[in-house]
């Protein structure tokens, strides 16, 4: 039996918010609820109920996401109930990892449909306090953040594994020779090309308003900085080291947002009246040692790519997820690519990374670019916490 192709049809996500910003006040299932609703009112004459399933990505699940968000986003954007949803968890990756997922699913001939998100609100994530072991214990008891990193640490994991992102990315720095400045470079550069993006009307296509939330608060990602310079982020303060390099301006900020991608099959065409905007075309997951994080894509995204039977030399186009300057310019330097076709509509350094949400913009930006610029072949990429890295490669047909 030979598999069916699994295409991006759609992506539409809200802009992201910066933490305690235009979106704290909105629950991280209203927010997956808001890019549920959009996705569908956008394909004219598609019956809801003809959507196989809803797989969503959410890093936290602690709380106002409600476990399986995927679920409950379906339910609160009015879905026929006949519509499952099921949720995917993979960290930072997680709404790529439910792209993938969806994907094999509609390969394999399972499913014919597939509505794919993400979201998360790290401004609303909360702080759990564990159950004691015994009854009325007469001691205090401490309240762990859920909004990032690590929490409640198994003693079991070894001290190297368990240190904080900001310090694996100084390590990373210490073993690539990356330095400050390359750092900040890359940083003002991301701002300067999210800025670009709006200013110009691409993301005005692939991006919807919040209920509740007046569109003045949130015209465009709330942490974009279209004045950053390399010099003005050399200003700032180390984070983790007094004598560091990771900083705030070449970091990604902590934010709210929830994205969504429409797959299909081919014969999905004829439900959602449009042509696809891209094929996958291949996969690719790695591990590594929880602390070296940061070059999980780079084995991930070759992998990818031979899955695809193709090298980097026929790429044209490259969505990182920008967790830190440093990590991504070690992928790029890996991949001894171009960095000028590195998220060239800027990248999460600028726009921001809400955990769960980013795969799936990463995944869609990337599709709506290469339609956009006439490009064949491109990769979509995220590092994960705790070591690990996932890649998309998708084709344009129509380049």
């Amino acid at each position: 039996m030979s598999l069916e192709a699994a295409h991006v049809y759609d992506t539409v996500r809200t802009p992201f918010a910066k933490f305690g910003g235009a979106l704290a006040g909105v629950r991280a299932d209203d927010l997956a609820a808001t890019v549920v609703r959009e996705m569908v009112a956008r394909q004219d004459g598609l019956d809801p109920a003809r959507i196989d399933e809803v797989v969503f990505g959410a890093a936290n699940q602690a709380g106002e996401d409600n476990r399986c968000v995927a679920r409950m986003a379906t339910l609160l954007a009015g879905l026929p109930t006949s519509v499952p949803g099921t949720t995917v968890n993979r960290l930072c990756g997680s709404s790529l990892d439910a792209a993938m997922v969806a994907s094999r699913t509609i390969e394999t001939g399972d499913a014919e449909l597939v509505l794919v998100g993400g979201v998360e609100s790290m401004s609303r994530a909360p702080w759990v306090v564990p159950k004691p072991e015994r009854a009325f214990p007469a001691g205090d008891a401490e309240m762990a953040s859920t909004t990032l990193g690590w929490r409640l640490v198994n003693p079991q994991m070894p001290a190297e594994w368990t240190a904080s992102l900001g310090e694996c990315n100084e390590q990373l720095a210490d073993e690539t020779g990356i330095d400050r400045a390359r750092m900040d470079e890359f940083s003002a550069r991301s701002h300067r090309l999210a800025a670009q993006a709006w200013e110009s009307g691409f993301y005005a296509n692939w991006t919807c308003g919040v209920p509740g939330v007046d569109p003045s608060d949130l015209p465009h990602d709330e942490t974009v900085r279209p004045g950053s310079t390399p010099e003005t982020l050399a200003g700032l303060k180390p984070s983790f080291r007094p004598d560091g390099r990771i900083t705030a301006g070449n970091a990604s900020p902590l934010t709210d947002g929830a994205s969504t991608v429409l797959l299909g099959s081919e014969k999905a065409a004829e439900r959602l009246g449009r042509e696809p905007l891209a094929r996958i075309a291949g996969r690719g997951t790695f591990a590594l040692d929880p602390q070296r994080f940061g070059i999980a894509p780079v084995e991930a995204a070759n992998r990818a790519l031979a899955r695809a039977g193709i090298g980097w030399d026929e790429v044209g186009l490259v969505e990182l997820n920008e967790a830190f300057a440093v990590q991504s310019l070690a992928c790029v330097d890996a991949w001894g690519i171009d960095p000028e076709i590195v998220n060239t509509r800027g990248g999460a350094i600028a726009i921001g990374h809400p955990l769960g949400a980013s795969g799936a913009r990463v995944l869609g930006t990337l599709a709506a670019a290469m339609r956009a610029d006439g490009v064949r072949w491109g990769v979509a990429a995220l590092c994960i916490g705790v070591g690990q890295g996932l890649a998309v490669v998708l084709e344009n047909p129509n380049a």
